[in-house]
């Protein structure tokens, strides 16, 4: 019967740490693109075209994203 352990204080808090560090990455990607769209298109709704272009570019983004993230975690990528 195998016994789970559970995880030590200090591994808890790397933990947190690296998860505060994800949260700030993932805003600070967030804050980029709305930047990056709101500069390129400056009219107060975007058209067909370019809402199709931005949900691909974004798309894609994540897929490499997720791959790279991934392969340095040392997982699988999704």
């Amino acid at each position: 019967m195998a016994t789970s352990k559970s995880p030590s204080a200090s591994e808890k808090e790397q933990f947190y740490v690296m998860a505060e560090r994800e949260m700030e990455y993932r805003v600070e990607l967030f804050n980029k693109l709305t930047h990056t769209c709101f500069k390129k298109y400056k009219e107060s709704e975007l058209n067909m075209g370019e809402n199709s272009c931005i949900d691909r570019c974004v798309s894609k983004y994540w897929q490499v994203n997720s791959l790279v993230g991934g392969l340095l975690g040392g997982g699988r990528p999704m």
